[in-house]
């Protein structure tokens, strides 16, 4: 990074030290899509999106937050429900300690009420920081219960996906949430409640499967990977080679699987009309 380096005036020695820059950690970041150098502070007043090349960066639930719902009205609940190892499977009560340090979290997800353009709604974010953002018997289970305060309350339900898929640690625990998330869902549509579904990068496995897909309006963030199993499982089981871009949220909305794609700076605002629309 030649901007970084500073030149040896003509004036010092030969094999005299060089004066070192002291740069302070953590000024910069590196955009994984176009590779390029860029003040930190700039791409958190955009978003957390490269203002090169519009990259949307991974960020946390408690990060989204703030772009989601209107200013000081999210109410967490629930927030004590804590999984458990029933099956002892090895290391899982580690990963859980070591993710639970890393995020602040409990488990992979955030619950709670909160306010949308004035609306009240009900709402979860999940996480892939924690444990890739799989869902297990806590996140099923913390999913359903915001669905049944949409119910009963009588408010739309939005849901925001970040997941690798259902959490193997728990085993059938964990893929039996697949069909109680659905159901709950379906729970909801008799009652002719909104369901918005936003699906960001990435979103795979028993989450696509089951409630992230189910909302009566889907829409993801740009360039989001969306899918069941992963492009290269994919192209070795069917031996062919994928067109460019599949799973991409653009190649989804082209053929019909999404709705729509909005960018994160416009999240808020366009899931206010949305929910406008519902309420008229």
């Amino acid at each position: 990074m030649a901007w970084f380096k500073k030149e040896r005036p003509e004036s010092t020695a030969p094999g005299a030290p060089a004066k070192k820059v002291n740069i302070p950690e953590g000024l910069w970041v590196k955009c994984d899509n176009c590779k390029e150098i860029i003040y930190r502070k700039e791409v958190e007043k955009n978003f957390k999106v490269c203002p090169k090349c519009d990259y949307h960066f991974r960020i946390s639930a408690s990060e989204r937050l703030p772009y989601l719902v209107d200013d000081g009205t999210f109410l967490e609940v629930e927030d004590g429900l804590s999984p458990k190892d029933f099956l002892k499977f090895k290391d899982y009560t580690d990963k859980l300690k070591s993710s639970r340090k890393k995020t602040g979290l409990k488990d992979a997800i955030i619950s709670g009420e909160a306010k949308i353009g004035g609306k009240p709604v009900s709402v979860v974010v999940m996480d892939f920081n924690f444990m890739g953002g799989s869902m297990g018997s806590v996140v099923g289970e913390k999913i359903t219960r915001a669905i049944e305060r949409s119910i009963e309350k009588r408010m739309p339900f939005v849901s925001v996906a970040s997941s690798g898929g259902a959490r193997m640690q728990e085993g059938i625990l964990s893929l039996m949430q697949m069909a109680k998330t659905s159901a709950a869902a379906a729970r909801l549509g008799q009652e002719r409640l909104p369901f918005i579904s936003v699906l960001t990068d990435p979103t795979f496995g028993g989450v696509t499967a089951s409630f992230a897909m189910l909302g009566d309006i889907i829409i993801a963030e740009p360039k989001s990977l969306i899918g069941f199993a992963g492009p290269r499982v994919i192209e070795q089981t069917i031996k062919q080679q994928l067109p460019a871009g599949f799973q991409r949220a653009e190649f989804l909305l082209e053929h019909g699987m999404i709705d729509a794609i909005v960018p994160r700076r416009e999240m808020r605002a366009t899931l206010a009309k949305m929910l406008d629309f519902f309420a008229e």
